[in-house]
């Protein structure tokens, strides 16, 4: 399952957090995250920032270790597609390398 249409546009290691997150209910530790996002851990943790800053996730630190939640905010709305279709121009982005 994929995160909400519209954030989408974030940068890419927010999006592969919020993709990987909506689809774990639990939710996911840190060296979960990791195993599920191509990214290291300083680009890992900018992102999971900026998603806690935006309201996107939520961490757990009640639990050792702290597991790490999308919010409703990032999952997507009943009815809307789970997968995000290619469009023309995106196709072409990704050919020219943009």
């Amino acid at each position: 399952m994929q995160a909400n249409r519209e954030l989408r546009e974030r940068p890419d290691t927010e999006v592969a957090v919020l993709d990987a997150l909506v689809d774990r209910e639990e939710g996911m530790t840190v060296f979960e995250l990791r195993s599920h996002v191509d990214a290291d851990i300083d680009e890992l943790e900018t992102a999971l920032a900026s998603l806690k800053e935006d309201d996107l996730v939520s961490a757990d630190t009640s639990q050792d270790p702290t597991v790490i939640t999308a919010t409703e905010r990032a999952r997507p709305e009943e009815g809307e597609p789970t997968t995000k279709e290619q469009s023309f121009v995106d196709w072409i982005r990704d050919r020219v390398g943009l």
